[in-house]
This record gives structure tokens, sequence and C-alpha cells, in this order.
């Protein structure tokens, strides 16, 4: 195979208040027609802006040097005439978040057809015939309607799926996917690979994919480079640096994803029970557009039961849309619930004033998926983490505040000199834990975290899962983990709890669920967890949900899994009780493709 793409020590330096970052150094690659080469390595490694400097689309203060050929063609430090002709045809990108890289003013149909029209001179019917066709082959639904919409109106997964239509539509022969799963949930995932992996196997598409999980390199890509602090420090076949990694760097990574059939043992013992929920609802009201739309019910969370006792962790999965973070702030008494009840320590919360609930917030704390919009900017550290302090416990004296503040930034492995930085002048991992340390200082008894590690390369999360799991065996503490993705539950869960547009699909003990899922939202949910093992992903066979999921203003929804019924808009499907703990939901027998 002919090379494409030859990158030689290729240098990028970026000109910063702070002085000259040397961003990539001396990097090299070669990427060859009809392959995948993976690109990995966590965030700041360098891995995007090797390819945004290839191709002449580094920020303003960027500048490269070295050597970057296409099809024996310099390109690097090309006149943008030259580069507009090969970007966009020859060579196409997806971009991490699809709906800054999409023009909000124009429809998705108008902006797959533009790179047709632009770059292969297409007439407009046959452009429009070629978008329609494209977003059928990336598996969107009702591709006539959604040529007409905008990118607001569609779901991330199907946002990304229009990037892979805009992307391929032109026929390139290389396309860069620059961390084109990152924001997605695990079963939308898995459609964006396998659709990836049509390209590459049908159309002989050759693909540059960069991204920082070692899961989602194993299953598409023939070769492998891994980047840290912009160097390239181990290459190789796929299989090879898998299986035989040679620098410890590519081996914390693979350590730092969980291994397929690892479950690990509670490691608290469950008391008492602390909280109780029955038939929680919480509904909102949505209109239709125009003068005389419609108020419809959108019922995010739709009748959830389950009990919560000291010291267990209910790990509670789905995709995004399910209802889980409404069912999180329900519980808090962050949101009005609209029926159902809320027990805590036998006290119902229904009866509670508003003076009450706020003397309990120190019993229950919450941590936020993204730590920078938690954190208020202009404060430092030390005073985000002792504020739930001074409101809760106001007669405490200043130095005891702030020892405990240091106590506690000691406990979440955060260093205490630390006190007075701003969030902006620590990662990503290290805010987390400060939100950490501000949940855990008034010794809650129960903390929910709300996808506390999504955002997080893999390496910090399995950090961020240890310490979560230290915090509980040495408090006792109760938890009420959120995350789409089953692998990081599994390492946390003494039970775990599907949802599936407000409902419960699926409840068991952690080791029932992983070993006999019985639900089929539970079959797909588990399939689409990747592993590093290059070899299992690609002999492995997935339970692909078709389609998004459906709108939870639609009534009959939540039948998807139960067509049957689907005559009866109103009808609920019924837990069933299939071993002990053991609840599933009515469903007919064959709902995946």
């Amino acid at each position: 195979m002919s090379a494409l793409l030859e990158i030689t020590d290729l240098n990028v330096h970026f000109a910063t208040p702070d002085g000259d970052v040397h961003a990539v150094k001396n990097a090299s690659l070669t990427i060859r027609e009809s392959e995948c080469l993976g690109i990995v390595g966590e965030s700041g490694s360098g891995k995007s802006q090797l390819f945004l400097a290839a191709f002449g689309l580094l920020a303003g203060n960027g500048r490269a040097h070295g050597s970057v050929k296409y099809r024996g063609t310099e390109i690097l430090g090309a006149p943008a005439s030259q580069l507009n002709v090969l970007r966009g045809s020859a060579v196409t990108m997806i971009f991490q978040d699809p709906l800054t890289s999409l023009t909000p003013h124009m429809t998705v149909g108008a902006q797959i057809m533009e790179g047709l029209m632009l770059h292969r001179r297409v007439a407009r019917e046959e452009a429009q015939k070629r978008a329609r066709e494209m977003l059928d082959y990336v598996r969107i639904p009702e591709s006539a309607r959604r040529m007409r919409q905008y990118p607001h109106e569609l779901s991330g997964g199907m946002r990304q799926r229009v990037m892979i239509a805009m992307a391929t539509i032109t026929g390139p022969d290389l396309i860069i996917a620059d961390e084109p799963t990152t924001a997605l949930d695990v079963t939308v995932q898995a459609q964006i690979l396998e659709i990836l992996r049509s390209l590459k196997n049908d159309r002989k598409t050759a693909i540059a994919l960069v991204s920082h999980d070692m899961g989602v390199i194993a299953g598409l890509a023939d070769r492998v480079q891994v980047m840290r602090y912009g160097e390239i420090v181990e290459s190789g076949a796929v299989d090879e640096v898998f299986y035989a990694p040679r620098h410890d760097y590519t081996r914390m990574l693979l350590d730092a994803l969980a291994k397929a059939g690892e479950t690990p043992a509670p490691v608290t013992a469950v008391g008492a029970p602390l909280l109780t929920v029955e038939e929680l609802q919480v509904s909102f009201p949505v209109k239709d557009k125009g003068l005389f739309g419609k108020t419809r019910t959108l019922r995010a969370v739709d009748g959830i039961s389950f009990t919560l006792h000291q010291g267990e962790t209910l790990g509670v999965v789905g995709e995004s849309g399910c209802g889980k973070s409404t069912l999180a702030r329900a519980v808090l008494q962050l949101l009005p619930k609209t029926g159902g009840r809320v027990v805590w320590l036998g006290r119902d919360l229904d009866s509670a004033t508003q003076s009450d609930i706020r003397k309990l917030r120190q019993d229950f704390q919450i941590v936020f998926q993204d730590p920078l919009a938690s954190l208020n900017p202009r404060m430092p550290v030390g005073v985000s983490i002792a504020e739930p302090l001074k409101a809760l416990e106001p007669h405490l004296s200043r130095d005891t505040v702030r020892a405990r503040v240091r106590a506690i930034m000691q406990r979440v492995g955060l260093d205490p000199a630390w006190i007075n930085r701003y969030p902006y002048e620590l990662s990503g991992g290290q805010n987390q834990r400060v939100g950490l340390a501000r949940a855990m200082i008034v010794g809650p008894q129960m903390l929910v975290c709300d996808e506390a590690v999504s955002a997080l390369d893999v390496s910090i999360q399995a950090q961020i899962v240890a310490l979560i799991r230290d915090l509980q065996a040495e408090t006792g503490l109760a938890l009420i983990f959120i995350s789409h993705d089953l692998s990081v539950v599994r390492r946390l869960s003494h039970r775990v709890m599907v949802l599936y547009l407000g409902r419960v699909v699926e409840m068991a003990p952690s080791d029932a669920l992983y070993a006999d899922p019985r639900h089929p939202y539970t079959r797909a949910l588990l399939s689409a967890v990747l592993t590093p093992d290059p070899r299992a992903e690609r002999m492995r066979k997935r339970e692909l949900l078709t389609g998004d999921l459906p709108s939870p203003l639609d009534p009959r929804a939540q039948l998807s899994f139960l067509k049957s019924k689907l005559d009866q808009p109103g009808y609920r499907p019924q837990l069933i009780e299939v071993g002990p703990g053991h609840l599933v939901a009515e469903h007919d027998d064959v709902q995946t493709a």
C-alpha cells in the first residue's frame, strides 16, 4: 500500500503570555491507503495539534516546521488556495464537538451538499439526492425530514453522524476523526465506530483515529502511535502495542481501562436503609412551536422506586435523556417532584420545610459532571471547599475551617499548599478532586456522583474512582453513582439500576446484572462497552440499538421494547422479579439489530 500522508520531524510551537509552548516535538508518522492509524494519548498530549498543523489549521499564535507530504507533495506551509483544494475533498476531518463545528443557521442538508457542490461540481438536485443517500448510509432515520432541520434540533449522536456524512460525501482518501465519540453515550459510540469501520472496509477510506481511549483504538486501528507531552513514545501494529507494550505510559493507559470480566468485590459492608424512594415522578410542561402549539407533558422521571443502604453504592446507568440527573436532583430536593415519596432516615421529606431541608444538606451532597462549571472561577479553591462548611456549621472559627479544608484536601489527594490557587490553575482531574473535597468536608452520609468522571481521561478517571472507593471504605458513605458507562459503574456498585426514558428497565445486584443481563437495553449497553483487546473487539458481535433514543414526549416511546403493547399508548411496562433482587421490565424477545 502506498503512503497517503507522510509526516516527518514535525514541531509545533505556540507563543503565549507565559512563553513558548512546544506542543508537538519531532513527530513522524505514515498513513497508507485503506489503513486506520490510531493516535492515542491523554488531553494535552498534542494529538489534535499534530493534524491541525499538518493541514494549515493552527491558531494564529501557532507555527509549525518539519515536513508534511500528501501523496508525495509537500503541503506544510502551502498557500491557502492549494490547501483548500485538498481539504474537504481528498482529506476531510470529523471534529470532537459537532455542535460547535456545524453552522447553526444552515440546515443539515445544505451543509452536507456544500462540499459536494464546491469540490465535485455536482448539480443541486443530484447533490440533494446523494446527501439523502449519505444520511441513510450513516443510519439517520427519516433522512428527508432531517435534511430540513438545523443542528440544534438533532441529538448529539445524530449531529456526529451528520459530521461523518459531510466528511464522507466527497469520497475522500483520508478522514481524520478527532475524538469522534468522546462526548457520546456508549451505545451511540458503538454505532459511530461501526460506521467508521464500514467506511474503512467498504469504501477503502484511510482513517486517522485520534482518541484518549484505548478501547476505541482497539476495535478499529491497524497500527497505533502513542503520544505523551507532544512526543510519540511508542508505535507499532495494534496487536504489538496492546499485547506487548514497551513504554510505561502505554501500559498505564491500558491498565486504566477496566478489563472485560473484572468484577471487584464491594468495598464496604451494607448497613441499614438510609433512603427510600417510592414511585417518584418528575414532569415538565413542553409547549409545541407556533402560536397555537399544544402543551404536552414530558415525563422525565416516571415512577421510580428503590432503597439505598448505608455503605452501599447504587449505580444508575442509561443514555442521555433517560432521567438520571433529574432523578438525582429530585431525590436531593433540588427539583420539585410531581408525585411519589422520598424518605430519608424514616422521615418523609414532603413534610420538611425549606429550613429543615437546608439543615439536611449536611447529610447528602452531590458532585457534578463538569468541575469547572461547578466552581466559582473568582474564588480560590480553598474558599470553594470551605463554603458548605461555613453555610452549614457557621459557629466554627476561621482557624478551624482552614484546618478542616487543609485536612480534606490532603485526604482527596490535593496539596494543601494549593489552597489559594484558582480553578483555572488546576487540571480537570484536580478540579474534580476539589469538587469531591467540597462535598465531603461536611461529612455527608450519602453522596451523589452525577457523571463525575465521564469528562476525564481514562487514567484520571481511574484515580477518581479509586479515590471514591477509598473514601467510602473509610467513612461508610452511601453512594448513588450516575454514569452512562457500565464499565465504570462496575468498579463501584453493589447494585445497578438501568433507566430508559424515565423508567427502570432492570435492577439487580452487580454480579447478577453483568453475568446475566435480561433486558435488551441492558444487553445493548453492555455490548457497547469497549475493551483494550483488539482480537476480542474484532471477533465480538455487538447488539446495536437501531436509531436514536425515542422522544420522551411520545406516549408510546416506553414501549420501544414492548411493541406488542403499542396499541395501548398509556401502558407502562411492569417490573418482574426473575431472581433474588433481580427485576426486569416487560419486553418482547427481539428488539435489537
